[in-house]
């Protein structure tokens, strides 16, 4: 029987920005699709559905940039599993891991893709979902920015106005939603089977911060 070690790999920020990041980003496509395109109708003046769907959406940007400034340090001040390393993908070893990692989700090998934190194709992936996270905030602001003006509102997106059209940075905005939206089926998707498959507590780790670790995994 193969003896497994109970290790601590995520820490508190990891898992509360976590969570602020799938609760602001469920807020972010409720209300954004109203905004777009409102699925609800006011049957009375007293009625503001548009005021408050844009004001949870702009509260829920708020968040979310406060979480995505506190992973961004923690990526500096947190453990091995939390830094900007696990990214990028460029070693031998990171390389062999990303291929294998790749053909196990892809059902092409039944061999999972051992790993203490995240595979390498799993961090590779959240460095493509971050910056992708980053787009949305400088975007998001932008649009924000055209009724409020000042240094705060430029350098949080105001600049993107100086070489992209107001139309063209509402659409880019709205698609990479749907980007995001896909990626978070499949995310949950790779949790439950890489969990189902390793039986490593992987997807209770992101509530509790332990796994459990069999030896196999490479550091």
């Amino acid at each position: 029987m193969i003896e497994r070690k109970r290790t601590y790999i995520w820490e508190v920020p990891i898992r509360l920005t976590h969570w602020l990041f799938v609760l602001s980003l469920a807020a972010f496509t409720v209300t954004g699709l109203y905004i777009g395109n409102p699925y609800l109708y006011a049957v009375s003046s007293k009625e503001y559905i548009m005021g408050w769907m844009r004001f949870v959406h702009f509260v829920s940007a708020y968040v979310f940039l406060m979480s995505f400034i506190i992973r961004m340090y923690w990526a500096l001040m947190g453990n091995k599993y939390a830094c900007f390393s696990v990214w990028f993908p460029f070693t031998s070893q990171k390389m062999k891991d990303f291929i294998g990692a790749l053909k196990f989700y892809l059902l092409l090998s039944k061999k999972p893709p051992y790993a203490t934190g995240h595979t390498a194709l799993a961090g590779f992936t959240y460095l493509i979902v971050f910056l992708l996270f980053l787009f949305e905030i400088f975007s998001g602001f932008a649009l924000y920015s055209v009724n409020h003006s000042g240094a705060l509102w430029t350098a949080l997106g105001g600049w993107m106005l100086g070489f992209m059209y107001l139309p063209l940075i509402r659409l880019y905005h709205h698609l990479v939603m749907y980007v995001l939206m896909a990626f978070t089926i499949i995310h949950v998707y790779a949790v439950i089977f890489s969990d189902s498959r390793e039986k490593n507590g992987l997807l209770l780790s992101i509530f509790n911060g332990y796994k459990f670790v069999t030896g196999k995994e490479w550091e």
